[in-house]
């Protein structure tokens, strides 16, 4: 075989592997936004909700459960992470709602009972809270709203325009920019090569969903948002880094509170500090909210 035959070969091979890179790299994307629906059905024993929706902006019919509370206590708005449902937030219902507070749960556009066509990692997600505090100043005129967000949920929180009106917002394990999120998860599972699918993955932003990289920065919505805010992260989180939930908090306006949760990760931090994280919340919502 001659010099120049070998040439053309490995020309070919790396023209088509770098051709099968972007189909693997494309059908990621496809999985990543696809809408995570599920049947929920009634509220589980023990936790005494009515059956609730309303319409969004983000084009969708969220369903949710509400709780009664306390006249004058308050109410929390309680918002999932990715790929999950408001079945993730009913232990952190049950202790809120033991405490006075009325509680709303309610499943983002694209999860759970709410049907969508895509995820959109909070740009239509932000919507949808707005959509929710606003249900619940109808329902509950007069009260004090607050919200607890986590990542997917927390990060919609932040990226809302104009900012919720709500008097205070936990924020728990929020990534400071999609970029970052996307490129800590790649290179979790792929090493080096995950930072180099990066660019790939957010190029697919614009044909995909209609938006930009920078359509979704919640620490740019962090520095505008004036209400008290309590950041929740964990020091062993690898989806969401220390150092940038740390940059995240720099980033967010006064009044603020950071609480890293040592040796937690990306994971339920209900679940891992329970009866910390309980004294936390419930000390920062009687400061905050009554």
């Amino acid at each position: 075989m001659t010099l120049t035959r070998r040439w053309k070969i490995v020309g070919a091979l790396c023209i088509a592997t770098v051709i099968l890179g972007i189909i693997f790299v494309w059908n990621i994307g496809g999985v990543l936004v696809a809408p995570s629906n599920r049947p929920i059905g009634n509220p589980p024993p023990g936790l005494p909700a009515q059956s609730v929706e309303f319409p969004s902006a983000s084009g969708a019919r969220l369903h949710g459960w509400l709780m009664a509370g306390q006249p004058g206590k308050g109410v929390i708005v309680l918002m999932h992470g990715i790929h999950a449902n408001r079945l993730s937030l009913v232990a952190r219902a049950k202790f809120l709602s033991r405490a006075g507070y009325a509680v709303l749960l309610f499943d983002f556009q694209g999860h759970g009972e709410s049907l969508a066509k895509t995820i959109t990692f909070g740009f239509l997600e932000s919507r949808d809270a707005t959509a929710a505090v606003n249900f619940i100043h109808e329902k509950f005129p007069g009260e004090k709203v607050g919200v607890l967000g986590i990542s997917l949920g927390a990060a919609s929180a932040l990226l809302a325009e104009p900012p919720l009106p709500v008097s205070a917002m936990i924020l728990e394990s929020s990534f400071p920019t999609i970029y970052q999120a996307t490129e800590d998860r790649l290179v979790m599972r792929f090493g080096g090569l995950g930072k180099l699918a990066t660019p790939l993955l957010m190029c697919q932003l614009k044909p995909r969903l209609g938006i930009g990289v920078d359509d979704l920065k919640p620490i740019d919505g962090a520095a505008k948002i004036t209400v008290p805010k309590f950041f929740i992260a964990g020091t062993a989180d690898h989806d969401t880094t220390l150092p940038e939930s740390q940059a995240l908090f720099a980033a967010a306006a006064e009044p603020k509170e950071l609480w890293l949760v040592d040796g937690a990760a990306h994971e339920d931090m209900h679940n891992f500090a329970k009866a910390e994280y309980e004294r936390r919340i419930l000390d920062f919502l009687a400061q905050k909210l009554n």
